[in-house]
Formats: C-alpha cells, sequence, structure tokens
C-alpha cells in the first residue's frame, strides 16, 4: 500500500518538471487494482488558474483507445466482426486508392489496393491510412487537393499510401473506425460514448463537445519555441462535426481518463460497472501485427510532432489501438503493457503484470516533446518506486 509520504514524493517529481521549467503545468493519477496510488497536479492550468486534477485537458489521440472499445463492445454483441470488410458499411472504405506518386506536373497518381480493408486493418494502423503531418506523400497530396472542410468526413478522405495488411503506419484508421461505429450502431458517436462508455464508467467531464461549465475547466495549450513555452489559442468546437473525430478529438481530465484505463485494468469493469468481457481486453492486448515493423515517424508539420521513435531497442507491438513494449522499460513498465500519447503530449499506460495503470495529462505542443516525456518517465518511476513488491504481487493477483 503506498503512503502519504510516497504520494508527497511523486508529487514533488511533478513540481520539480514545473519548477525547473520543463512544463507549464501538469495533472497525473496512478492507480492498482484496488486503490489510487497519487492523484495531484502543480502548475498553472492557465495564467492565473492553478493546474488541478480535473483541469479540462485536450487530450487527442487519447480518443482512439476509447474508439476501439466502442468497436470491440460492438464485435461482442455480434453486431461486427474485426474481419469483415468495411466498406460494406461505409462506401467511401471500398473507393479509397492507394497513393503511389506524381506525375511530371505534381498531379498525385493513383491506383485499386490490392485487398479490401477490414477493422482489424483500422484498429492497428494496418489500413494504409496516414497522416499528412507524418508522411511526406500526403504532405504533398494535401497540397494538390481542394482545401476541405473542418469536421466534414471529405476531410478524412485521404488516400492510403499502402496497401491494407502491408505495414504499420500511424494514421486515420481509428477516425474511420468511428464511423464504423455510428453505422453499425445506428447512433451519432458521441451518444454511442456517453451511453455505453462514459455515462456507465462515471466520466462526466470527458466529450467532443464541452459544454459551458466544462469550457471555464479548460487547460491553455503552449507551443515550445526555440526552448520557450508561448500561449497556442485554439478555438474550441462548439457545433455537432459532420464526422466526429473518432482518432483524436476528445476533452478530459486526467481523473475522468483513468476511470477509462482503470477499466481496462479491472478486465474491461470498473466499480462492478461491466463495459467489456475480459476476453475481449485480452484480445486487446495482445499483438496483431503479425511480424510488422513498428517504428516511429519523421515530421512534416514541425508545429505537430516532433520526429518520433517508439521504443528504441525493442521490437514493439501493437494491440487494438496500443503500442505494446516487448520487453520491461527503465521506468518499470512490465512487457507487453499498453501505451499511448495524445498530440498536446497527455499519455497513459496500463501494466496488466503488475496492476498498474497512470495517465499523465500536460498542455504542450509538438507531439513527443522532450521536456514533456521527461517528466512523464519521472512520474512513472516515481509510481513504481512507490509500490513495493509485495503490493505489485498483490495487485497482479487481483
Amino acid at each position: 500500500m503506498t503512503s502519504a509520504t510516497h504520494a508527497e514524493q511523486i508529487g514533488e517529481v511533478l513540481r520539480t518538471t514545473v519548477d525547473d521549467g520543463q512544463l507549464v503545468g501538469v495533472a497525473a493519477t496512478a492507480w492498482s487494482r484496488s486503490e489510487v496510488i497519487f492523484e495531484g497536479a502543480v502548475g498553472d492550468a492557465a495564467p492565473g488558474r492553478a493546474m488541478q486534477p480535473d483541469s479540462i485537458m485536450f487530450v487527442a489521440s487519447l480518443t482512439k483507445a476509447v474508439t476501439a472499445a466502442a468497436v470491440m463492445q460492438l464485435v461482442e454483441s455480434g453486431t461486427l466482426t474485426l474481419n469483415q470488410p468495411v466498406g460494406e458499411l461505409v462506401p467511401y472504405l471500398d473507393e479509397v486508392q492507394v497513393l503511389v506518386g506524381f506525375d511530371a506536373e505534381g498531379n498525385a497518381i493513383l491506383r485499386a489496393p490490392t485487398r479490401r480493408l477490414t477493422l482489424l486493418h483500422l484498429l492497428t494502423h494496418t489500413s494504409g491510412f496516414g497522416y499528412s503531418s507524418t508522411d511526406g506523400s500526403l504532405a504533398r497530396y494535401v497540397k494538390t487537393v481542394p482545401e476541405t472542410v473542418e469536421g466534414s468526413q471529405s476531410a478524412y478522405e485521404l488516400p492510403l499510401v499502402f496497401d491494407p495488411g502491408e505495414r504499420w503506419e500511424y494514421g486515420l484508421g481509428l477516425n474511420w473506425a468511428g464511423r464504423i461505429v455510428e453505422e453499425a450502431s445506428g447512433q451519432r458517436l458521441d451518444e454511442y460514448f456517453n451511453d455505453h462508455i462514459f455515462g456507465p464508467l462515471g466520466m462526466p467531464d470527458t466529450s467532443f463537445l464541452p459544454n459551458p461549465a466544462l469550457r471555464q475547466r479548460v487547460a491553455a495549450i503552449y507551443q515550445r519555441t526555440e526552448g520557450a513555452l508561448v500561449p497556442y489559442p485554439i478555438d474550441l468546437p462548439t457545433e455537432i462535426p459532420e464526422m466526429f473525430d473518432a482518432g483524436g478529438g476528445l476533452y478530459s481530465t486526467a481523473v475522468d481518463f483513468a476511470r477509462f484505463t482503470r477499466m481496462l485494468l479491472g478486465g474491461g469493469a470498473l466499480n462492478g460497472v461491466r463495459v467489456l468481457e475480459p476476453s475481449t481486453v485480452e484480445l486487446m492486448a495482445q499483438d496483431h501485427l503479425d511480424g510488422l515493423q513498428v517504428t516511429g515517424w519523421s515530421s512534416f508539420n514541425p508545429v505537430v510532432t516532433n520526429d518520433v521513435r517508439l521504443l528504441e531497442g525493442q521490437n514493439p507491438g501493437w494491440g487494438l489501438s496500443f503500442l505494446r513494449n516487448s520487453m520491461a522499460t527503465a521506468e518499470g513498465r512490465s512487457p507487453g503493457s499498453l501505451f499511448w500519447g495524445g498530440i498536446a503530449n497527455c499519455y497513459y499506460w496500463i501494466d496488466l503484470d503488475a496492476g498498474i495503470t497512470g495517465v499523465f495529462a500536460t498542455q504542450v505542443l509538438p507531439f513527443y516533446d522532450a521536456g514533456a516525456l521527461s517528466s512523464f518517465a519521472s512520474f512513472e518511476r516515481a509510481v513504481y518506486g512507490a509500490m513495493s513488491k509485495a503490493d505489485l504481487r498483490s495487485s497482479s493477483r487481483q
């Protein structure tokens, strides 16, 4: 069992990263299967407003795991199957073509893919969909086509950059998985999330469209420019889009999102409320890449992301929306743990073996910021350091 002293030590680790200027503010929490290890916040959420554990953050790609959970609920009910062609539900996914290059005039050269897209492709980033910020060919492609309206389906209608199943590349697959959830369930994605995930788990502060009360608690976003953190204003969404950003559109808090990760740590249930079956969580946590390599990416938009190298020195896998480490990490995470982050440097991990999950939330661009990563690693080491070997054995058995 962790003590008040241990919690103070973890908080001091976070305080140090703010005091030395690495971050403006951070909120974080960590849990075993049975109890809270740490919950706290340091620094500022915005000028003149202290960061709180329930400060609202743009959690961005943490959304992907929620979308995957929604998909798997529909798989459990028999409404969907992982290997079904998704073009049966969303016609564009049968019409999408593969970008193979550009002609002498700079026009895109496209061809039909060699196989149809499946849900499994979408959930594992083996679909061929990429991001224009992390794929050079897509960065060039978007300059050749008319600008799209934010929130429209056409904004996500990019070509594939390889045939489905050919390799791993981080991209828009989970966005299209969200459209599949809507078509299969007959509900808007925000309504489905509220009815089947957020409501049952008690996550009132998590949404695509923060209401006026939540907007008062939104933390400011900063951009690291030549080492300094400067405000990066963004407009909060207010209108229901044609297509929800199922890969990166949610706002949440460290405390709220931890209820979701604790559900996964608990084999699909939290406080007696079940939203996924244990066998489904086990399936989501498995490596589904069949030998394909997970590396990272180079940045083609330095405002959005740094160059990213994932778990260098390991051979990581990918579950149904999660990165999986193949070996224990220096911070203490067990092999086969689940991890991911969001563009503004929010991160979570779920250590199913040791029985620990944590959420670390700050608001800094670009993604994979060195200061945020250093603070997150220090937080994670402190969490594991606060747990004795006996605690870890006890937590893993529960």
